[in-house]
């Protein structure tokens, strides 16, 4: 009777496979709608297999997949795979950051900041008008086929990254920390008008004390704070969906030249 080595069944389809879907699970991880911690760990890793069995055939029609010479190589391999999809799913991620600071930071100018929602996304405690836009943003991103768009990375950094054909980069880490810089820019510039609106509120208010000594200000502000807050934020509603085309645009091209980075 032969005996049937396990790594030898790995060479080839499967070898394929395996690496097209540990590439795949990488955005399950951490990118927005797909990498969403209140969907099952069954249902994300089922959606895992079925985009790697849809882009299975388009990948291996392309590209020659050569197993590693060892199961360690191979573990290596898989790895690799996983980091490329995880950093794919980051740069989308970093994007939503950036509207969950924009909304702590108008929670904390309106006076929303006591009352936090329960995120199911991250399973931690979010902020109000941060929840708003959050969900806000994620409806506009699948309206305008967003995840369609994360996809067609995913496909295309097959063709551009062979497998186990990673070189390290050391730019990549000059990418990751300048892209995380810009949620607390791009934060601010989305809670700017609510901010400088508060900020305005705060010196009216300060002139009344001074003019108008018996009026409690701490009675007028609070509700005031609120008023003037939930006008301008929906005031700023409009642009807000104005600036998520500009934000998703540089989103995806962040996306590709993060795969620009690791092309050989």
């Amino acid at each position: 009777m032969t005996e049937i080595d396990f790594f030898d069944i790995l060479q080839g389809q499967v070898a394929a496979f395996l690496l097209v879907l540990a590439r795949t699970s990488g955005i399950f991880l951490i990118s927005p709608f797909f990498g969403a911690t209140n969907v099952s760990y069954r249902f994300r890793a089922g959606a895992a297999v079925a985009i790697a069995v849809l882009v299975f055939p388009v990948i291996v029609k392309e590209t020659v997949v050569t197993a590693p010479a060892s199961v360690i190589m191979f573990a290596g391999t898989v790895a690799q795979e996983i980091f490329i999809g995880w950093l794919i799913g980051f740069v989308a991620f970093v994007a939503m950051a950036a509207i969950n600071m924009a909304g702590k930071i108008m929670d904390m100018q309106v006076g929303f900041s006591v009352a936090n929602v329960m995120d199911p996304t991250s399973g931690q405690q979010a902020p109000l008008i941060g929840s708003f836009l959050y969900y806000l943003a994620i409806i506009y991103f699948l309206i305008t086929n967003g995840h369609h768009m994360i996809i067609t990375a995913l496909v295309e950094s097959f063709r551009r990254i062979p497998f186990d054909g990673l070189i390290w980069n050391p730019a990549i880490l000059d990418f990751i920390i300048n892209i995380t810089n810009t949620v607390f820019l791009t934060g601010m510039k989305i809670a700017m008008p609510v901010t400088f609106a508060i900020l305005i509120t705060n010196v009216g208010m300060g002139i009344l004390a001074r003019t108008m000594p018996q009026m409690n200000i701490f009675v007028v502000g609070i509700p005031m704070h609120l008023i003037i807050g939930t006008f301008m934020l929906f005031m700023l509603l409009p642009f807000y969906i104005l600036f998520l085309d500009v934000m998703f645009s540089e989103m995806y091209a962040n996306i590709s030249n993060a795969i620009k980075i690791f092309t050989p």
